[in-house]
């Protein structure tokens, strides 16, 4: 089947919005939580650093006592006790005293500064010191990066690897994310087969789907599985209600258009509701989506290139807002190289190989080319509303790179 009138992107786009799921949280050992999203917010139960420390390895010392030294006029302290890392002092520094201390250690009473080792020299417990420091230099204060009961990160943070160190230093060994949505991907088409250095049988052509969707997905921090079955309503239908059990999502290639055996969303819309079918895109027209045990069902085309377009375009937002991460296309502006026509009515996603300061579209550009993809590292997105661009004009261009998780 196939709509005959096509949705414009911004409704197809409203109508996945309306139908977005958000998965439930489990709680992780902080080991294993680098790129997932916080499901709580992070209440410190320390202060961090949780003691005046030395930022530095030398002397820990009153800064008034220093006043005044120079390479020309050197002073002289008394070392009266020494500090290593992990380990503390319960003594108090008197005036022109000082204590040896290692970097990280608690500054001890009575000390206000750390003067740096290469500006002294020792002979049994007599220090010279041949430059000045202020009072709190080279010390690391108390809760100077955190305090106890701060909130240090948000719900829906995304965990890089800074925020590991702040999770840690605030106190949690066990964090509280979103679960990872799994996904199941049916490739769909009578004429796939596996790749092979062999000669291909005539009207055959090799699955690439499954991998480049398989990829898209990793970069959405998803568990998935694929699956390949052949242009029938019954097996589609099988597979289809076979994931809706297991999985979060499920997503189709193939089937999509008005050709013999293109069934899938005559499936969907016979186990569910097709929320959208045909989308006023290129590549990619063909797209649909629906639901079905209330999960969503996205069905891309068998096109290489239309598919991972439809991915992009799609379901990539969809997959980062499930785990509770926020998703916008980041859109730069680049001068255009090369005239680009398009069509009122339409949104074109138009391959583009993009610099600092230019993009220039790839120029054979068939949704079945993959070698296109591989030419270009950027979309140029030409909106509905206008009919394509001129050599010299500023063009809207996201990244393929700003994409990933």
């Amino acid at each position: 089947m196939f709509l005959s009138k096509l949705d414009s992107l911004k409704d197809a786009l409203k109508l996945i919005e309306n139908n977005q799921k958000v998965m439930d949280y489990e709680e992780i050992p902080l080991k294993d939580a680098h790129k997932r999203v916080l499901a709580e917010d992070i209440i410190s139960f320390h202060d961090s650093p949780p003691f005046d420390k030395s930022a530095m390895d030398g002397f820990a010392l009153k800064g008034v006592n220093t006043f005044g030294a120079s390479q020309s006029n050197p002073k002289h302290l008394k070392i009266v006790d020494s500090i290593g890392a992990g380990d503390f002092c319960d003594k108090t520094i008197g005036e022109n005293e000082a204590i040896v201390i290692a970097t990280g250690s608690p500054v001890p009473e009575g000390a206000d500064a750390v003067l740096m080792k290469e500006y002294t020299t020792t002979q049994g417990d007599e220090l010279t010191i041949y430059s000045q420091v202020t009072p709190g230099e080279n010390v690391s204060p108390k809760a100077e990066d955190i305090s106890k009961g701060d909130v240090v990160l948000s719900k829906n943070t995304f965990i890089r690897y800074q925020e590991m160190g702040l999770i840690a230093s605030a106190g949690y060994n066990t964090v509280k994310v979103f679960k990872k949505p799994k996904v199941k991907v049916i490739i769909t088409g009578n004429e796939l087969v596996e790749p092979t250095k062999e000669e291909i049988s005539k009207a055959k052509i090799i699955n690439s789907n499954q991998y480049t969707i398989g990829s898209m997905l990793e970069d959405c921090g998803v568990i998935f599985d694929i699956c390949h079955v052949k242009d029938s309503f019954e097996e589609v239908k099988e597979a289809i209600l076979e994931s809706l059990e297991e999985y979060d999502v499920i997503m189709t290639t193939g089937g999509t258009a008005i050709s013999k055996g293109d069934v899938v969303l005559d499936v969907v819309g016979d186990i569910g509701e097709i929320l959208f079918h045909g989308v006023s895109i290129r590549p990619g027209k063909p797209i649909g989506a629906g639901i079905a045990n209330d999960k969503m069902i996205f069905t891309f085309s068998g096109q290489p290139v239309a598919a991972m377009s439809q991915f992009d375009i799609f379901a990539r937002k969809y997959l980062f807002n499930m785990q509770g991460r926020d998703f916008n296309f980041h859109i730069v502006q680049r001068e255009s190289l090369l005239k680009i026509p398009s069509q009122l009515g339409r949104t074109d996603f138009i391959r583009a190989f993009s610099d600092d300061d230019f993009a220039r579209h790839v120029l054979n550009r068939g949704s079945g080319i993959i070698r296109s993809m591989v030419e270009a590292n950027s979309y140029i997105i030409i909106d509905e509303n206008d009919e394509g661009y001129q050599k010299g004009d500023i063009v809207d261009v996201v990244f393929f790179d700003s994409l990933i998780w």
